[in-house]
């Protein structure tokens, strides 16, 4: 492909730090004085510039030939910028920098004055940091599986640690300057990431006496996400909050993409739904049946959702088709009614055969829908009770139905099978008669916990799990609610929250719920497929509020909230609608102790009995945004 490029023009910011910058340009822009002013996207990434993945590159060679300037950077601190080194998404820098840096680009004689932002991940989170500072020459903006508060989700939910933030905290210690110009500790970090899944099994870590230690910027943060659990005025930084500061954010037009098996699925829809209720200019919402950038895919886990679920131009049209009609529309002023869009375009999964395909995945289908909005105006919220019999109904529980009791060992936690993970990554070894050199850590990835769906059932080589490998249903720390066979299809579409009235034998614990679509048997699956949609977690000294934790008194009944992630689900006819209840969700969530210890800094476990009430007094059930009709 031809073009002009302009490689590492270091970019001042306003404290002098310099940035490195590329800028690719048409072919025959190569007098970049004499060159045409062209509308200009940016690309500022913590993965290097010149890496030709996690999209990068890619949008130079998609959008550079249809008349668009591309610029990349390093951000402070990453690449070939100068700047202190700052970890991960943690950089109060990063809005200034950003705005800076498209101000900068406004003044180029080769741009139009119109900026759009493009990015995935940390890609987006860097958007976002930006748009807080509102860029007079920020034009459009779109916004793949990025965050939108990383303390209600991404380093912790519902009081506990997201503990994949482990994983994301050796990837970036990897990719750091300062690793990477060292080949002792290049060497040092690969093999802790070779050993993920032995170092999530260490918990609790302590500072100093992990290979964290080898980076101590990045080992600080990691401690700060770990260990302060009240919400605070760390967590208040723009940098990693832009719910705290929403009403700074640039009124743009702005698309958020993710999907329901992204650990961010709750953040974007949120985001969304925020944005849209205050801004003038158009907010989209894209929510797919992806896990973590991979919206060019038409699986998840072990799951295949249909041709038409990946944006891969395949059957339908790619991301960069979709990005470049609203580029388009906003940066050249092209009438293709973009702005006439439905806010809302959600794939409703569901509706296939449930066979194993070719591929060996579970034919589970969907489609896509436009909406209004988020959630559906026209959502019926139904509250399905739980009973002590293990039924899930929308009858109320009787009078005097005796509470159920676990016993909750944090030495033996409920494993994750699957779920909405993103960065459990270890390195796998180098293949035998390959060169290293031939295969980079980041070619030999693999995640400790598979991203998406599955059947929820214990298997070999899966972390926690123990022989005789039981379904989850079978354990008896997990609580099975569900429903009777499906007589007509039920569409589940929005966001879900379960209450329930419990108890304890110590002064803090957790509980957490999944909702599971419930397969018949088949001849592919002859025990059926427990398949999982959402899921979510409270820890009991935050039940009252993430700034004022509050301990439980032994024996007294409390009730508390579990916000899962949103999905778009269909329930075909035949099926059962399943809520699991437990305590522990493992390596998905840290493990609480039960202790009461300041969180991440236990010095034992206990093991406790837990009670959930399900009479009529204290009527523990989930909320299901039920679509009338579907």
């Amino acid at each position: 492909m031809s073009m002009s490029v302009l490689k590492n023009v270091m970019v001042p910011m306003r404290d002098g730090t310099r940035l490195a910058t590329d800028v690719y340009l048409p072919a025959g822009d190569g007098d970049y004085a004499a060159a045409p002013a062209r509308p200009t996207l940016l690309g500022r990434t913590s993965y290097d510039k010149e890496a030709d993945w996690l999209w990068i590159k890619p949008v130079v060679k998609y959008f550079v030939p249809r008349g668009y300037a591309v610029v990349l950077q390093d951000i402070r601190g990453r690449g070939s910028s100068e700047g202190d080194v700052y970890s991960h998404v943690v950089n109060p820098h990063e809005g200034s920098d950003g705005y800076d840096t498209i101000e900068w680009i406004a003044q180029q004689r080769w741009s139009n004055g119109r900026v759009g932002t493009v990015g995935v991940s940390h890609g987006a989170v860097v958007q976002g940091a930006l748009a807080l500072h509102a860029p007079p020459h920020l034009t459009a903006m779109w916004l793949d599986d990025g965050f939108f508060n990383w303390f209600t989700n991404g380093a912790r939910q519902g009081g506990a640690l997201e503990l994949d933030t482990l994983g994301m905290m050796f990837l970036h210690a990897h990719d750091s300057r300062e690793v990477q110009q060292d080949p002792i500790l290049v060497r040092a970090i690969a093999d802790a990431a070779a050993h993920l899944r032995e170092w999530v099994m260490r918990m609790p870590l302590k500072p100093g006496c992990s290979p964290l230690a080898l980076t101590p910027q990045i080992e600080h943060v990691f401690f700060n996400y770990y260990r302060r659990g009240e919400y605070d005025e760390f967590w208040k930084q723009d940098c990693i909050n832009f719910e705290e500061h929403i009403g700074r954010f640039a009124d743009v037009p702005t698309v958020l993409r993710c999907g329901w098996y992204d650990l961010f699925a709750w953040a974007n829809t949120e985001f969304f739904r925020r944005l849209a209720a205050r801004n003038r200019r158009p907010v989209r919402l894209i929510m797919g049946p992806w896990t973590h950038n991979a919206c060019d895919r038409r699986y998840a886990g072990d799951v295949d959702f249909g041709p038409a679920a990946a944006l891969d131009g395949s059957a339908g049209p790619s991301c960069n088709d979709l990005r470049l009609r609203w580029f388009d529309r906003w940066l050249k002023d092209e009438a293709n009614g973009a702005e006439e869009d439905p806010p809302a375009r959600i794939f409703v999964m569901g509706g296939a055969d449930g066979r194993r395909n070719s591929d060996g995945r579970l034919n589970h289908g969907g489609a896509w829908r436009a909406e209004q909005e988020w959630p559906l105006a026209r959502t019926d919220y139904r509250k399905y009770y739980f009973h002590g019999t293990g039924l899930l109904t929308t009858d109320l529980p009787r009078d005097g139905s005796d509470p159920i009791v676990y016993v909750f060992d944090p030495e033996h936690p409920v494993p994750t099978i699957s779920g909405n993970v993103g960065s459990f990554y270890e390195h796998l070894p180098v293949p035998d008669g390959v060169h290293p050199s031939m295969s980079p850590p980041r070619a030999r990835m693999r995640s400790i916990v598979l991203p998406g769906p599955s059947h929820q059932k214990e298997e070999p080589g899966i972390v926690g799990c123990r022989p005789p490998y039981p379904p989850l249903s079978a354990r008896p720390d997990v609580l099975v609610f569900q429903t009777p066979r499906l007589n007509v299809a039920t569409e589940v579409t929005g966001p879900i929250v379960v209450k329930l009235w419990v108890a304890s034998t110590g002064r803090d614990t957790d509980f957490t719920a999944k909702l599971l679509d419930v397969y018949p048997p088949n001849d592919d699956y002859v025990h059926g497929y427990d398949m999982n949609l959402a899921d979510g977690i409270i820890r009991t000294r935050y039940r009252n509020g993430f700034d004022r934790p509050e301990f439980m008194t032994p024996g007294n009944v409390y009730e508390v909230t579990i916000n899962l992630s949103p999905t778009s689900n269909l329930f075909a006819a035949g099926h059962r609608i399943r809520v699991d209840i437990s305590s522990s969700n493992f390596p998905r969530f840290d493990v609480n102790p039960n202790t009461g210890e300041p969180v991440g800094a236990h010095t034992h476990t206990l093991a406790v009995r837990n009670t959930v009430y399900v009479d009529a007094a204290r009527p523990s059930h989930i909320l299901l945004p039920v679509i009338p009709g579907g």
